[in-house]
């Protein structure tokens, strides 16, 4: 029929709709395509476009995730690996076990110790609060913790303040070249200069302590040491009471740690630990009366002796005229 020609070379999609018209009914030998997600859902053929698409003839099965608890291991080595790496070369926590540097730190307190710095060649600062390995003995007699293999196993990855080392906290007052001095109850002065410590030093403490121990002194600080005291002035056994030993009370700069920057424990105290205001002040050494003579006199040679290149010449000009 010529309807029927008509739908072969056109489509079904190109028949017009009539009202009340049943729509023909499929060709029974037509084939389903691959691409019909309608037929994909469907028995075999539905199958088969799924095969077609996939190229290799079977259902592909999602991979299986690994599982958590396999994982955990892992996570955990990363993770130890990561604190190790952080104690060793960025921060370090520290607690602190005496009243030397109240009311800055109080015993308990747990403070973070930049330790990335010194490996780029910095050295402490004045006013800075340092940690550093014990120079000479100044802990003898002092009780050692005996924590058990936790407190071993997170101190030695940073977890936790460790209980062996036999390290201590103080300010640094004078560094290479500076001269500190305490005469009477002070005020303590670094190269003539008087520090104003109220803002940190403990109430009712005086800068510099009368007594025999070591509470008036003048040093002055070689080159690679620092001079520490304890902002707890009067409780504070620091490089005032050591001057007897090897390094006459400094500590060698090799020996520190790193500054404390951050009081992070317990959450109610927590606080960073800027430089004083004090220590901005010019506390540089003056130069010394020989040098300062020195640096006058060159001036002076040079200018007499261009008096005398002038005079010469004025003789040697007048014999030879006459």
């Amino acid at each position: 029929m010529a309807v029927g020609a008509r739908s072969g070379q056109e489509g079904p999609e190109e028949r017009p709709e009539r009202s009340g018209e049943p729509a023909p009914p499929a060709a029974a030998n037509a084939a389903p395509t691959g691409g019909d997600s309608g037929h994909d859902d469907e028995g075999g053929d539905g199958r088969g476009g799924r095969r077609g698409r996939d190229g290799d003839g079977a259902d592909s099965a999602p991979k299986k995730q690994r599982s958590f608890w396999k994982e955990l291991p892992l996570l955990i080595g990363i993770a130890l690996v990561l604190a190790l790496l952080i104690k060793t070369f960025l921060v370090q926590a520290f607690s602190i076990p005496s009243d030397s540097m109240q009311n800055t730190l109080q015993q308990g307190d747990r403070v973070l110790v930049d330790k990335l710095t010194p490996w780029f060649g910095s050295e402490p600062e004045r006013g800075e609060v340092v940690v550093f390995h014990d120079p000479d003995n100044w802990l003898a007699g002092e009780p050692t913790p005996n924590p058990n293999a936790i407190q071993k196993a997170l101190s030695w990855i940073g977890l936790m303040p460790s209980a062996e080392e036999k390290d201590l906290i103080k300010r640094v007052i004078g560094v290479g070249g500076d001269t500190v001095e305490c005469k009477g109850t002070g005020p303590l002065k670094v190269n003539g200069k008087a520090l104003n410590e109220q803002s940190f030093l403990y109430p009712g403490n005086t800068p510099c302590t009368v007594d025999d121990g070591g509470g008036q002194f003048k040093v002055k600080v070689p080159e690679g040491k620092i001079w520490v005291m304890g902002d707890h002035r009067q409780n504070s056994l620091d490089s005032r009471y050591h001057q007897q030993d090897k390094y006459q009370g400094m500590v060698p700069v090799d020996n520190v740690v790193g500054r404390a920057v951050v009081v992070a424990w317990p959450p109610t105290r927590w606080s960073t630990l800027p430089i004083p205001d004090t220590f901005d002040q010019d506390l540089s050494a003056a130069a010394a009366p020989g040098a300062l003579a020195l640096a006058g006199a060159v001036p002076l040679v040079f200018w007499r002796r261009r008096r005398l290149t002038i005079g010469n010449d004025r003789v040697s000009g007048s014999g030879t005229a006459g």
